[in-house]
């Protein structure tokens, strides 16, 4: 349980004034078809991110445990320099939308959009630390949802209101302390050795 609330939390945190946020603004402020790009968005986030778990997963079977706690905690850390740093987003990403339908768009954007972002990575150093990668597919999934929803129906409205840097400030807290926690416990093992 443990995994799919930590996830679900960071990675709300974390989306709140990333670029598929933005995207999801853009995407309801132009077409405003709320429920197409919400199914667009769920979809793609499902397979984006169960690639990210899978790939976590794997990471946790292939990588020595004594080595993985030295990289997941230095993952966290860095997670929590890049969550500071704001996105940007190109209007051209939103063009895919008027070829491929509201939903399919949606779906094509927010696949590529999630290729390499903080959500992606997050979601695949979360699936190597938890034991559970489908929890944490399920809580990154989650807190994809309960960011961007909101984002498809305000469209704009909401936008301004969000104390963007505090959200971020926060969410990169979360992500420090994890990497310290899991350096601390990697640094403790050592010790026992």
């Amino acid at each position: 349980m443990e995994s799919l609330l930590i996830s679900t939390g960071v990675v709300a945190l974390t989306e709140i004034g990333d670029k598929t946020q933005l995207l999801a603004f853009i995407l309801a402020a132009r077409f405003k078809k709320p429920l197409p790009i919400i199914a667009g968005i769920l979809v793609a986030t499902l397979l984006n991110h169960g690639i990210a778990g899978a790939l976590g997963a794997w990471i946790t079977a292939m990588v020595d445990p004594s080595v993985l706690c030295w990289v997941l905690g230095a993952s966290f850390i860095a997670m929590a320099v890049w969550t500071l740093i704001p996105d940007k987003i190109e209007e051209e990403e939103t063009e895919v939308a008027l070829k491929l339908g509201v939903c399919g768009g949606t779906l094509v954007i927010f696949f590529l959009a999630e290729m390499g972002d903080k959500t992606q990575i997050a979601t695949v150093a979360l699936a190597a630390h938890y034991p559970c990668a489908l929890m944490v597919v399920a809580g990154t999934t989650l807190g994809m949802l309960i960011a961007d929803v909101p984002a498809v129906f305000t469209g704009d409205k909401l936008a301004g209101r969000i104390p963007m840097t505090l959200v971020h400030r926060i969410a990169a807290a979360i992500f420090a302390g994890l990497g310290i926690a899991t350096l601390l416990g990697a640094a403790q093992g050592m010790v026992a050795y």
